[in-house]
């Protein structure tokens, strides 16, 4: 394989990654998985992601984006940079 062809392969494969978080993405974080949450929600990687699920694994569904702020590791600043990118139910 030349060299150009390889160069398009990962350009393609970064752009197909990309294009699971396109600005203006929304994400359910009553039904989103930890994965889906990291990959749309800025500032929030695995970890808190996991945080996420697991808050409302045991919480129950967010019935208020507010909520979000009793789950360990998200703080005003993450939420105020995503509400527009939260929603409850679909």
């Amino acid at each position: 394989m030349s060299y150009v062809a390889k160069l398009l392969v990962v350009m393609l494969l970064a752009l197909s990654q990309a294009a699971w978080a396109l600005p203006g993405d929304t994400v359910n974080v009553n039904t989103a998985s930890a994965e889906v949450l990291a990959q749309v929600l800025d500032g929030v990687g695995e970890s808190r992601a996991q945080a996420i699920v697991a808050y409302r694994e045991q919480h129950g569904e967010f019935v208020d984006v507010d909520e979000l702020l009793d789950v360990t590791g998200i703080g005003p600043r993450v939420l105020d940079n995503n509400r527009d990118k939260i929603v409850l139910d679909d």
